[in-house]
């Protein structure tokens, strides 16, 4: 019995067959997940990427059209969300060293393990701040400093103007500044503190 081809299979998908898609994820789901646990170092991520994936397939299949390889399209979709992760972790990492201070100071310290550590605290307690800020202030800071969208198409997005956009980034950092103000002493002094 010849096996159903991935053209076959997309199209049953397209009408509605969600067998057909169990069997598609049951094709790929390993390969998947081994390169995509390669690709980020950890299995549970990959896992989950990997789900996300052959969602935004599952999702893509009324606009698929077969021209080749399933498998090649399906690849591009898991890298791509690595690659967005990746700018998000990096997004979230900038933030938090212009939020605080206090991710820099203390990676500059003998004690690496605490200053990860630390770290990991700054970027939970900025996401605290940040969902605590009132939603007019939240909103553009989001789109700015973690989406690192223009302020133009801020503006565009919200129908405010763009000195409106500015002011409200403005006055929202300050809000997040000083919200995280204790902790960031609290971390410098910890960054500062002399190892036994």
């Amino acid at each position: 019995m010849n096996a159903t081809s991935d053209a076959e299979l997309m199209a049953r998908i397209r009408d509605g067959d969600r067998s057909a898609f169990g069997d598609l994820v049951d094709r790929y789901k390993d390969p998947i997940v081994n390169y995509l646990t390669k690709m980020t170092g950890n299995r549970a991520r990959a896992e989950e990427a990997a789900q996300e994936a052959f969602l935004k397939l599952y999702h893509a299949a009324p606009r698929y059209q077969e021209q080749g390889k399933l498998s090649a399209f399906l690849y591009r979709i898991a890298t791509n969300l690595v690659r967005q992760e990746e700018r998000r972790d990096r997004r979230w990492r900038m933030v938090s060293s212009l939020l605080s201070g206090s991710a820099h100071a203390a990676g500059k310290g003998p004690d690496v393990a605490a200053a990860a550590l630390l770290n990991q605290e700054v970027g939970r307690e900025i996401r605290i701040a940040l969902a605590a800020l009132p939603l007019r202030y939240r909103v553009p800071i989001v789109l700015r400093d973690v989406q690192e969208w223009p302020y133009d198409e801020i503006a565009r997005v919200t129908g405010l103007r763009l000195g409106t956009i500015k002011s409200r980034i403005s006055r929202g950092r300050g809000m997040l500044r000083r919200a995280l103000e204790p902790y960031r002493n609290r971390g410098e002094t910890l960054a500062q503190r002399p190892t036994a």
